[in-house]
């Protein structure tokens, strides 16, 4: 009897233990996440009102809230042009001249974007691709794809400086033509901007909510 007394006992204070050490570290990761959130909370990024892109471009309704797909849109004609836009696979850390706010937050200058450009028209099985590099003075195309609307991942590529000179040339002032330059740089940049602010904090407030309905054990 008294073995199963202290068995009983040894128990409750190995769960009350349990419970506390739980209780503690599930305080401090809510107070660290809360810390964070205001963190991010506090840094202002572009106003989304004010962030027009140059005509006759349009902002793809719902682009903010995937994490791919579109962000620009207009039509050329019986064409439909649509640009994605990316980070290159680096980017600058703030500095010279930058706000020395935001490099104390840890912001990064993008100085490089990487564009998708689609053009496709209607009736037709397939697109153009042009996967770009988008500079704040100039627009270079990487390679033409022509793709397929029924297998997007099926695609005949060409890498651009294989091309012949005059062809290169004549795919240049194709996108000119298209609205596709150093124009849209600005926007696409406060664009990824505001996208990544957007993120971080849905990010918190979903992992914050996660935390907070977590019961002791």
């Amino acid at each position: 009897m008294w073995k199963q007394a202290f068995a009983a006992t040894a128990r409750l204070a190995s769960s009350r233990r349990r419970f506390s050490v739980s209780t503690a570290v599930g305080s401090e990761l809510r107070r660290s996440v809360e810390e964070h959130f205001r963190e991010v909370s506090n840094i202002t990024p572009p106003s989304k009102k004010k962030l027009i892109p140059p005509p006759p471009y349009s902002v793809v309704e719902g682009a903010l809230d995937r994490s791919e797909g579109p962000v620009l849109r207009r039509a050329y004609g019986e064409e439909e042009i649509s640009i994605s836009v990316r980070r290159r696979a680096f980017a600058i850390p703030s500095r010279g001249g930058g706000n020395e706010d935001e490099v104390d937050r840890g912001h990064d200058f993008i100085s490089e974007l990487f564009l998708y450009v689609n053009v496709s028209r209607p009736g037709r099985s397939n697109s153009l691709l042009f996967l770009c590099g988008l500079y704040p003075d100039a627009v270079g195309i990487d390679s033409v794809c022509l793709i397929s609307k029924q297998a997007p991942d099926l695609s005949q590529g060409r890498v651009f400086l294989a091309l012949d000179q005059q062809l290169r040339d004549a795919f240049c002032i194709y996108l000119e033509e298209r609205g596709v330059g150093k124009r849209l740089f600005p926007f696409l940049q406060s664009w990824l901007y505001l996208k990544d602010h957007h993120n971080i904090m849905n990010w918190f407030r979903k992992v914050s909510n996660f935390i907070n309905d977590i019961k002791p054990t």
